[in-house]
């Protein structure tokens, strides 16, 4: 017994730390134990500081001055026999990244300091129920599940305020491995106390909330940002933050602080391999790490590897530098699950890191709400804040199966709300009620409908409710269609997709359509039609004549006895003529004293190829009683005129229209027009067309019964078709339908119809119209149904698919 005292005394001395001015550090792993490794110092001058990994005995912090080349030193002790590994300590840090403050701050942040009891403790109402527990479905998973988590929470972090109402009645002592001392206590980086008067002073709950921690993106009370002045302070308040997120989803889970960072955020990579160690051997079920690295550590892989072994489940931030890159212990991904931030509108966060390599699913770390130093509270952004909502979900699935460990925890939480691939958050975003529904069945979901069965003539239709019901928290899309058997009737499902919520039936409505027996017959419609001016004249005209003839022929004898009614009809005779026969020649030469022409002008003076010009002959005084016939004519055949147009009696004016070809250059024109002696011109300038594109192509009906009733389609161009037209192809993709090969644009139009015709079909039967011109081709769908559906009894099929999930229901249906 006193040789086993005097060896501990002596194991004591040779543990107890060493200071030095300067010195270099390396983590040295000796699997026969501490003898050898204070063999091989004596030799090397060397000095053992202390062992790493608890009870193991096996991993030593090993010091030497720093005038010792660490390279050497390193090779040195790799080549010693006994010694499996070596290497160089290293600082790790929480401060950086860009998880900042954003500006303004989020309306009503921290604003909602309403008391409210949470499961024994008076908390913050803006803690309690704040949005990103409302995302992950927390109080929903606790009361499905009846689990507020039992077990042990340890976090490796700057350690807790001991003394925060919300937490204290759930802490265990922890260590502080900065200071070689049990406790966990945060508030010891802050002595002597930073105040004036008064340590700490009270909350104040009138105080606006201020920036403070840039490094871990935090605000606070007005009243403790003092605290954190000044950089050996950057941290401070961390490790409270993030211990009461996990109080926040396991509220009744032990939580033990493993004060291993520094209030300034850094750690040594030693002191972070001893509270791994630590916290594995004193019972922690969960291991918070809301720290990243980018360099490698085969201690600390090794670490975490025996904390796997021993079925202890360990969760990681993936890092606040918003790029793709490799960090740890996120990478660790057989022992590790590693966490991204997304926003409340699960788009990933801008400061988060990304990929499948270091991320296992991602969890809200925006404007979250937690425990701060000194009984307050303070709002932080940074997968720091997303990690633990995983570690408080790993402890809850350790209250539904005690002998859960990584594995089991990372395939539970793997069953997350799918996100967008490309934000690279490999399983999706954290759901509290899909990761512990895994651990009592496979999340799924049932259909079922109402009525079960129906009865209806032929034409009528029947509606079905159509019910979703989840099963183990499924909360996924449902995506809906529909079958009938056999033919003669169609389907359908309005909406076509439900989302579960993981609790409760969502609903839809199948609807059965059946078709009358019989053609149907399309009533004709007569258009009403009428004339233009130039027939209405004709008409008018042809009718007046036929009534003159009556009037004279049926009335010769009474001429003959009364002069002066053959005299009125003469005169009608004459005047008819006159009128319908154009007047007495309006081209006849102008006599003397006749106007003469004062100009001619265009309208507009450009104009595409294809496109029309409106010409204006203008004279000097007005035209003569019968008109004045003016000449045109053009000097290029880009543009053609009339050959002439006629200024009315008494008018001083006329208007022709210029039409115009396509062309391939800008060409000019002169339009020419003579009357009375006098010629005058206008010049004209005709520019290529730019060719439209296909715009749409529409149906309309877009459903119709097969060989009765046909549809017509129109295709539309995004502008007016050229000179010769636009040919647009068409195609069908089923013979149910035919349509013309193709269908012509006539120039300067930009739509053109055509028909679609159908033939009878024994089932409903979907088509698919194609139009293409230029490069581009549109479709439109058209269903052709059966002529009638007979009578029988048909068997409606409601199939509802969620990724590789897929149930149906069946309903008969009778139709008379």
């Amino acid at each position: 017994m006193r040789c086993k005292r005097l060896w501990g005394f002596l194991l004591f001395c040779a543990l107890w730390p060493v200071q030095a001015a300067a010195e270099n550090r390396f983590i040295v792993r000796v699997p026969s134990g501490l003898a050898l490794l204070q063999a091989v110092c004596a030799l090397q001058g060397c000095t053992v500081v202390r062992g790493l990994d608890g009870t193991l005995n096996q991993v030593f912090l090993v010091t030497t001055p720093d005038a010792v080349d660490p390279t050497v030193f390193l090779s040195t002790l790799r080549s010693m026999p006994g010694i499996v590994a070596a290497e160089l300590d290293q600082i790790i840090s929480l401060v950086g990244g860009l998880n900042r403050v954003p500006t303004p701050l989020p309306t009503g942040l921290l604003s909602d300091r309403t008391p409210v009891n949470y499961f024994g403790g008076t908390v913050w109402n803006s803690y309690a129920n704040q949005p990103a527990a409302r995302i992950v479905r927390l109080s929903e998973a606790q009361n499905t599940f009846q689990v507020t988590g039992s077990g042990i929470v340890a976090d490796i972090d700057t350690g807790v305020d001991p003394n925060h109402p919300a937490l204290q009645p759930v802490l265990l002592p922890g260590y502080d491995f900065t200071r070689n001392q049990p406790g966990g206590s945060e508030l010891n980086d802050t002595s002597p106390c930073p105040f004036t008067s008064g340590c700490p002073p009270p909350p104040c709950p009138t105080c606006p909330p201020v920036k403070v921690n840039q490094s871990t993106a935090a605000v606070v009370d007005q009243s403790t940002a003092a605290v954190v002045d000044g950089s050996p302070y950057a941290a401070f308040g961390h490790g409270t933050m993030v211990m009461g997120i996990i109080h926040l989803v396991a509220p009744t889970a032990m939580l033990m602080p493993l004060k291993a960072f520094h209030s300034d955020g850094t750690a040594s990579l030693s002191d972070i391999l001893r509270a791994i160690y630590y916290g594995v051997q004193n019972k922690a079920n969960v291991i918070n790490m809301s720290f990243d690295t980018k360099t490698s550590s085969a201690e600390l892989q090794k670490a975490l590897d025996y904390a796997n072994g021993q079925g202890v489940i360990c969760a990681a931030s993936a890092g606040n530098d918003g790029i793709q890159e490799i960090v740890y212990p996120a990478a660790l991904q057989s022992d590790v699950m590693g966490v991204a931030s997304t926003s409340d509108q699960d788009a990933r966060s801008s400061f988060s890191n990304y990929g499948s390599a270091i991320v296992w699913v991602a969890a809200p770390g925006e404007a979250i709400v937690s425990t701060y130093p000194f009984n307050t509270y303070a709002a932080g952004w940074g997968t720091s804040f997303s990690a633990p909502f995983v570690s408080g979900g790993a402890v809850l699935l350790h209250s539904l199966q005690t002998a859960i460990g990584q594995s089991g925890a990372a395939a539970a939480v793997a069953n997350a709300v799918p996100l967008d691939p490309s934000l690279g958050l490999n399983h999706g975003r954290l759901d509290l009620m899909m990761a512990l529904g895994s651990l009592s069945g496979t999340p799924d979901y049932s259909v079922s409908a109402l009525p079960a069965s129906g009865t209806i003539n032929a034409g009528q239709q029947a509606n079905f409710i159509v019910s979703a019901a989840p099963a183990h928290g499924f909360d996924q899309t449902v995506k809906w269609t529909c079958s009938v058997a056999p033919a003669g009737a169609t389907c359908g499902v309005s909406p076509s997709s439900v989302t579960l919520d993981g609790s409760n039936p969502a609903t839809t409505t199948a609807t059965l359509m059946t078709f009358a027996r019989g053609e149907l017959v399309t009533p004709l419609a007569f258009p009403r039609y009428a004339p233009p001016p130039q027939l209405r004249l004709v008409l008018v005209t042809s009718l007046a004549w036929v009534m003159v003839l009556l009037i004279v022929c049926g009335s010769a004898r009474h001429m003959q006895r009364r002069p002066g009614l053959a005299t009125a009809a003469g005169i009608l005779v004459v005047a008819l003529c006159a009128y319908s026969c154009g007047g007495y020649g309006s081209n006849a030469p102008p006599g003397p004293g006749s106007p003469t022409l004062s100009s001619v002008g265009l309208n507009p003076m450009s104009v595409t190829g294809g496109s029309s010009s409106t010409g204006t002959v203008t004279l000097d005084a007005p035209a003569p009683t019968y008109g004045a016939t003016v000449s045109l004519s053009s000097n290029a055949s880009a543009a053609t005129v009339p050959a002439s147009v006629t200024v009315a009696t008494g008018a001083t004016s006329a208007t022709f229209t210029v039409s115009t070809t396509a062309v391939t250059a800008s060409t000019p024109v002169t339009i020419t027009s003579s009357y009375g002696g006098v010629t005058k011109t206008a010049s004209l300038t005709v520019v290529p067309q730019a060719l439209p594109t296909l715009s749409s192509l529409t149906l309309n009906p877009t459903s119709v019964i097969g060989g009765t009733q046909s549809s017509t389609g129109t295709v539309t161009l995004s502008g007016p078709a050229p000179t010769n037209g636009v040919q647009v192809l068409l195609s069908s993709d089923n013979g149910a339908a035919s349509v013309p090969s193709s269908v012509t644009v006539p120039a300067a139009a930009s739509s053109a119809t055509f028909t679609v015709s159908t033939r009878a079909v024994t089932n409903s039967t979907p088509v698919t119209i194609s139009a293409s011109y230029s490069g581009v081709t549109k479709t439109a769908s058209l269903a052709v149904a059966p002529p009638g559906t007979p009578a029988g009894t048909y068997m409606l099929t409601i199939t509802g698919t969620s990724g590789n999930l897929s149930h149906s229901t069946m309903v008969p249906v009778k139709v008379n």
